[in-house]
């Protein structure tokens, strides 16, 4: 990955997985009966909150657990992250021209969460600039078009826009390696793998529980916490 390698390569690609991704769910999504599209998303929920659960029960910390979930939500709360990614959402519909889609705010977000929310973003767009390598944001790219294809067949076209998500995401990750590398230690990497994984955990509950939601991207502070933590 060093001949035509350029910063931001991998945030390109896996950008471009998840609109391929969503693109064919939302082609397929149109042949599925409501019941089939429910029980998709039912089976998507189970995915992600198995996944979740299994990676952060691996070395959980209570004390990072705790205090990491407080803070973060104490500080995100305050910020209101959960109305901005909402108003994006909103934004994104009405650019988009899908105003009578009343689940592409829901979906965007949810979508958005599952992609942004772990480890291999952050470890991938930091090695993507420092290390001209892109091969841990490929993996991701194929896992998230994955999950995006599943997700926009069972909640609509909404899933697609993740893509704006990871790219400013990832993207700004990319940008500021030179900054962010000192304080990723092996450490470091690990909490922040742990406090992911918990908040994916609560994506996928959403998913399973649409009418009770938790409000996920409110903790996003917590994995600032999670790798500051020692």
């Amino acid at each position: 990955m060093t001949e035509f390698h350029f910063a931001g390569v991998g945030t390109l690609i896996n950008v471009a997985g998840i609109i391929l991704g969503g693109l064919i769910g939302l082609g397929g999504g149109k042949f599925l009966t409501e019941k089939i599209q429910h029980t998709l998303q039912e089976a998507c929920a189970l995915a992600v909150i198995f996944l979740g659960a299994s990676g952060a029960l691996k070395n959980l910390d209570t004390m990072l657990l705790i205090a990491s979930l407080i803070g973060g939500g104490f500080i995100g709360a305050i910020i209101d992250i959960d109305g901005k990614f909402e108003r994006l959402g909103i934004w994104l519909r009405s650019r988009s021209g899908n105003d009578g889609d009343a689940k592409f705010v829901d979906a965007f977000v949810t979508a958005s969460l599952t992609v942004c929310i772990g480890a291999m973003a952050v470890i991938g767009a930091i090695n993507d600039r420092l290390l001209h390598d892109a091969t841990i944001l490929i993996a991701k790219s194929a896992l998230d078009m994955i999950i995006i294809l599943v997700m926009t067949a069972s909640l609509g076209k909404g899933c697609i826009f993740s893509c704006v998500s990871v790219g400013i995401f990832q993207g700004a990750i990319t940008f500021l390696a030179g900054f962010l590398e000192p304080i990723m230690t092996e450490i470091a990497l690990a909490n922040l793998s742990s406090i992911g994984n918990v908040l994916i955990f609560g994506v996928g509950v959403n998913l399973l529980f649409p009418e009770r939601k938790i409000s996920v991207a409110n903790l996003l502070p917590a994995l600032i916490i999670a790798c500051l933590w020692r």
